[in-house]
């Protein structure tokens, strides 16, 4: 009969197997009382925390700890027990798992609007981590938990992302930094949002431990105008950009059928694109001139003026030695034939 009635108590409180996705969980006490002395084991990255009515009371810390009303101030108080009370008494124990939370993903659901000073009001998306811890096992019931049976990190993240987002849409509204110059400056980016979110976060009674930018993206078409511009300022200077097209058709036209006649087609079309490019532009610009009768055919090249081009342009480096023999014998040939 007294082993039936030890047995109504309970007198070893722990959490033995903790999920790791689960922050807080209550021990399961129903109508069974906690023996007056029993033992009470916090393991590391743990806290316990004793609730009376719904009303957080004494919060324990890892090791072990033996259930008294002098271990119990706070709860003590509240039942208005004296120091000499020997009974058991009812109290749920929370238990909170204070392991540092690793690598939560977070990002925008919604695009972010902002002025930037290169491209106008635009839209902007980010992506990042962060990681968070339970600080204050007393705040977090409070202001989060209450008396569920279990609360999980997943339950937690959705709320936290909330608040990263309105300090991360202002962050970016208040910033002043362009979007071209964000990447050298999303370290900057994450120590402001870190700062400006530790507070909030401390409110529910968790630590932020870190908040990092990974990335910040632009909407599909202002990303294709920006790929554009890039793609022009690689390209730089249209006339030597021209030029060193130019120099580079001028061996492999020499090596094609029409020997030096080739040659003279790249270099035609080398020293007169940029002409051509800028007629066609300002015939567009102008009315139409009356029809003209076609030049007559220009003579036949002489010889030795083909072989002093030839000449200058191995001087320059535009062609290579084997180049020039090669247009050189081509010439002699016709000489000969």
């Amino acid at each position: 009969m007294f082993d039936f009635i030890r047995k109504q108590f309970i007198d070893v409180i722990q959490w033995e197997n903790p999920d790791e996705h689960t922050l807080m969980w209550r021990f399961p006490v129903a109508d069974q009382e906690i023996q007056n002395g029993a033992s009470l084991t916090v393991r590391e990255a743990q806290a316990a925390l004793f609730v009376d009515e719904g009303r957080a009371a004494d919060v324990f810390a890892p090791g072990r700890h033996t259930l008294t009303t002098q271990t119990l101030p706070v709860l003590t108080n509240l039942k208005n027990w004296d120091k000499f009370f020997q009974s058991p008494f009812k109290s749920d124990v929370y238990f909170f798992n204070t392991r540092q939370q690793l690598g939560r993903r977070w990002g925008t659901a919604q695009p972010v609007t902002v002025r930037d000073a290169e491209f106008g009001v635009v839209q902007l998306r980010a992506f990042g981590m962060f990681a968070y811890r339970i600080s204050d096992p007393a705040a977090f019931f409070k202001e989060v938990t209450g008396v569920a049976a279990s609360y999980t990190g997943e339950q937690l993240e959705a709320q936290l992302k909330n608040i990263a987002m309105t300090q991360l849409a202002a962050v970016f509204g208040t910033s002043g930094i362009s979007f071209l110059d964000m990447a050298a400056n999303q370290v900057l980016l994450s120590q402001t949002l870190h700062e400006r979110l530790r507070p909030e976060f401390a409110k529910l009674g968790v630590a932020l431990e870190s908040f990092t930018v990974e990335s910040v993206t632009l909407p599909e078409a202002v990303q294709k105008a920006l790929d554009s511009r890039m793609s022009m300022g690689i390209v730089g200077d249209l006339g030597k950009y021209t030029q060193f097209q130019t120099a580079q058709a001028i061996p492999l036209a020499a090596q094609n059928e029409g020997g030096i006649a080739g040659i003279g087609a790249g270099l035609g079309v080398g020293a007169g694109i940029g002409q051509a490019m800028a007629g066609a532009m300002a015939g567009m610009m102008q009315p139409a001139a009356a029809p003209q009768s076609a030049a007559p055919a220009e003579p036949a090249a002489d010889p030795q003026a083909k072989l002093a081009k030839l000449k200058a342009l191995l001087d320059d480096g535009l062609i290579s030695q084997q180049d020039y023999d090669h247009a050189k014998n081509e010439v002699l040939k016709q000489l000969i034939n």
